[in-house]
């Protein structure tokens, strides 16, 4: 699945995949970045917690963003496909100026979320420059293919991973998250050895990519972000494994971001930090309607 089409004279919103665990108490500096690229005082974020079975995560997360300065906050209460076409929650998508899926178990969203009218309303309103974040389970399912399970504490192996579809906001990475936390290296590595075109994405709790409209990524948050570049790969035995079967990989590229680095998604090409710390929010403000698109 390629992400919406851009149209003209338009830009992608931000897409922002966050590790789980983020600060929600003390400085909130992710949600605080999430609400001003989503308009701050003039904001109408749509939380979408259907990852979570917690009847607390909706309202939660709306108390967050209010407390914030956000304008407006709302949730949807999907939990199952039927509830995907319901037109009220459609028309609060195509008001929003920012859209946030919370964590939870990412097989639960992708089922009930998958191929729906909400998903395709998420991915077209990024692509006429609503930001989108995610955390934990909420950042899995933004890439095109999605890190489903997959054991961590271990190498990478012929079973190391599973994946399923994600909605496809965007399709130049894959993202695992509680990384470091959860020692989930040999998963990941498994994930770029099927296809190294794609670039892996290894987010830490309390850590944020926000990924621009030039697909040119800046770490926020507290921990790091794990690059995995697997375009100058020379060998790989992934497709000669058995079955559990432990891989060789030759040729990777790993760059361990911190706070402030970039990435560029495009050149495979990362960046230490710059001085202007607000540089990634030089960017015109997301749509509010989308009814040409409709």
């Amino acid at each position: 699945m390629s992400p919406a089409p851009v149209p003209k004279n338009r830009q992608r919103g931000f897409i922002i995949p966050i590790g789980g665990g983020e600060d929600k108490q003390k400085e909130m500096l992710i949600h605080r970045k999430f609400v001003e690229l989503s308009g701050g005082p003039d904001a109408d974020i749509v939380v979408v917690p259907t990852a979570s079975q917690l009847e607390a995560t909706g309202p939660n997360y709306n108390e967050i963003f209010r407390e914030l300065g956000a304008g407006e906050v709302e949730f949807l209460s999907i939990n199952s496909r039927d509830d995907c076409d319901n037109p009220t929650f459609i028309e609060m998508l195509d008001r929003a100026t920012g859209i946030f899926i919370t964590g939870g178990n990412q097989l639960r969203l992708s089922t009930i979320l998958g191929g729906t009218p909400v998903a395709q309303t998420i991915r077209r309103r990024n692509a006429v420059g609503v930001p989108v974040a995610g955390t934990s389970a909420g950042a899995s399912i933004m890439s095109e293919h999605m890190i489903a399970g997959g054991s961590g504490h271990s190498g990478p192996s012929e079973d190391g991973v599973s994946l399923a579809p994600g909605i496809g906001l965007t399709n130049a990475v894959i993202i695992d998250q509680h990384f470091t936390e959860r020692n989930r290296l040999g998963r990941l590595l498994s994930a770029s050895s099927y296809n190294p075109f794609l670039i892996g994405l290894g987010i830490d709790e309390d850590t944020a990519a926000f990924i621009d409209p030039d697909n040119v990524l800046e770490v926020l948050g507290s921990g790091t972000i794990t690059v995995v570049n697997a375009g100058d790969l020379t060998y790989s035995s992934m497709w000669q494994a058995g079955q559990g079967e432990s891989l060789s990989l030759l040729g990777l590229k790993i760059d361990i971001l911190g706070e402030g680095c970039r990435y560029d998604l495009s050149n495979r090409q990362a960046f230490p930090p710059t001085r202007d710390k607000d540089s990634f929010c030089n960017t015109p403000a997301p749509a509010t309607t989308d009814s040409e698109l409709r």
